[in-house]
């Protein structure tokens, strides 16, 4: 067992749970602490703690059916695991606390809850670099993945480390910012110094004769890094938001790169840690080909291995450690966090039988199923870009992987449609294969479509025209 199981063991058995100091006690013998460290660090009676400490170590005693004391304590629970009683006794624990506290899986996890699932090294490797002066983050994954839980948990650790912290995100921005790069780059400077609780003075350092990349330079490194007395983080939100202005995305990241090497040799530029977030591979235009933008950490949020599927399971009250149902899941949604905590969710609601997971699969790619309307959306992006939909229409129609065009390839990628392995697109799980083979697989549209084909190139909406005059129905409907 791990202190974290001794722990949730004795709460499970005891009507009254632990106290504070009761598992102060534990966590802090566990380590090796003696109980005069113990009484000193939380300003306890030492006679008080040892009195408290005896009870524990008869309660363990009584579980472990052996002796355990404070000098055998970590050694014995160690190499012991959990009989039956004990697990029933845990997964009902679970149970009843997930019943109270349990969240529907909406936006980012917050800090204190239950349901966040560490994917290590990824955290830790993030902290660092954060600490690290003039440091670049990029966090790359498709929607639903967990982009903005990681993100929380930097700006909480930022935040205790008592940096500044400012976070920009791109989709806020108006349309019109997008016009220019100097306009883009004076909604930049505006934002963060509104954030910082800084007066914008834009006009004391911008010059039109030096640009608008060196203006904006001079703004941060002059008047907001200037005016600092601790480090910023700097996160930029939906980054690829900006790759359809390919002027502006090729600038800004250029930007990005020149303040990352100013920081290696000026000192002030060293307060600088910026972080960019983006759902797919943030690329640099260069001409007619495009280059991944390769400074500093890159982080790709993979998906739930099972193991960590099994662990949320066990967070959400239920016992599956023989992984059968952690691979029955997997099986239709893959290890997407939002589409595995979803199925838990409303597993919890209908009291976790078996036959619930069964059934909840069965209707996952139907309407009846819990997904219906998270798939709905997609139906729409298709529908509205019609590119879009052949792209995607070829991916979930073959049995090994396709070559699609970049473009639309990073697009599907971006919103979690499929996964991408070099230039080999392949449908991000079973779910989405099944459920668009409904709109895209019919056995009338194929037999059209075929025929269609030979004889035109149109795009999906040209196509849609052909069902809806020859067999009543559109393609994404």
């Amino acid at each position: 067992m791990t202190i974290d199981e001794v722990v949730l063991l004795l709460k499970t058995s005891q009507a009254t749970g632990l106290t504070t100091l009761q598992e102060i006690i534990l966590r802090s013998s566990w380590e090796g602490k003696t109980y005069t460290n113990i009484a000193c660090e939380g300003h306890y009676g030492e006679e008080r703690v040892k009195k408290i400490a005896a009870h524990l170590w008869q309660l363990l005693s009584n579980f472990c059916k052996e002796p355990i004391n404070k000098s055998n304590f970590r050694q014995t629970l160690e190499n012991h695991r959990f009989s039956k009683a004990h697990q029933q006794l845990v997964k009902e624990f679970n149970r009843a606390a997930t019943a109270i506290s349990l969240e529907f899986p909406s936006g980012p996890v917050s800090l204190n809850s239950r349901f966040y699932i560490p994917r290590p090294p990824i955290e830790e490797l993030a902290y660092a670099e954060m600490a690290e002066s003039g440091s670049v983050i990029c966090i790359k994954a498709p929607k639903k993945m967990g982009k903005s839980s990681l993100v929380l948990r930097l700006l909480a650790r930022a935040n205790n480390q008592g940096f500044n912290t400012v976070t920009l995100d791109f989709q806020q921005a108006d349309k019109e910012v997008f016009a220019s790069l100097d306009k883009f780059l004076r909604w930049f400077c505006v934002n963060v110094s509104r954030e910082l609780q800084l007066e914008p003075k834009l006009n004391d350092y911008w010059n039109e004769d030096m640009g608008s990349k060196v203006s904006c330079s001079i703004y941060f490194q002059k008047y907001l890094l200037s005016a600092l007395s601790s480090p910023l983080v700097l996160i930029l939100n939906e980054v690829d938001w900006a790759f359809e202005y390919q002027e502006i995305a090729g600038e800004l990241l250029a930007l990005v790169r020149s303040w990352h090497e100013q920081a290696k040799r000026v000192e002030i530029w060293q307060k600088l840690r910026l972080v960019l977030v983006s759902s797919t591979e943030i690329l640099v235009p260069i001409k007619l080909t495009q280059l991944p933008f390769n400074i500093g950490l890159t982080i790709n949020l993979p998906p739930f291995t099972k193991e960590q599927v099994q662990d949320l399971a066990q967070r959400h009250g239920f016992d599956w450690t023989d992984g059968k149902d952690a691979d029955s899941l997997m099986a239709v949604v893959g290890g997407n966090p939002y589409l595995v905590r979803l199925a838990l969710y409303h597993l919890v609601g209908k009291g976790g039988l078996k036959r619930d997971l069964g059934q909840l699969l069965e209707q996952a790619m139907t309407e009846a199923g819990i997904y219906h309307e998270y798939l709905r959306q997609y139906v729409l992006t298709l529908r509205d870009e019609p590119e879009l939909g052949d792209a995607f229409y070829q991916v979930i129609n073959t049995t090994k992987y396709v070559k699609l065009e970049p473009a639309l390839a990073y697009k599907l990628q971006s919103i979690g449609l499929i996964n991408l392995e070099g230039d080999r697109s392949t449908p991000a799980c079973e779910l989405y294969r099944l459920y668009f083979q409904q709109y895209l697989q019919k056995s009338e549209s194929l037999n059209i479509e075929e025929e269609f084909r030979s004889q035109n190139s149109g795009s999906t909406a040209t196509f849609n025209r052909k069902l809806r005059s020859e067999k009543g129905f559109d393609l994404f409907e």
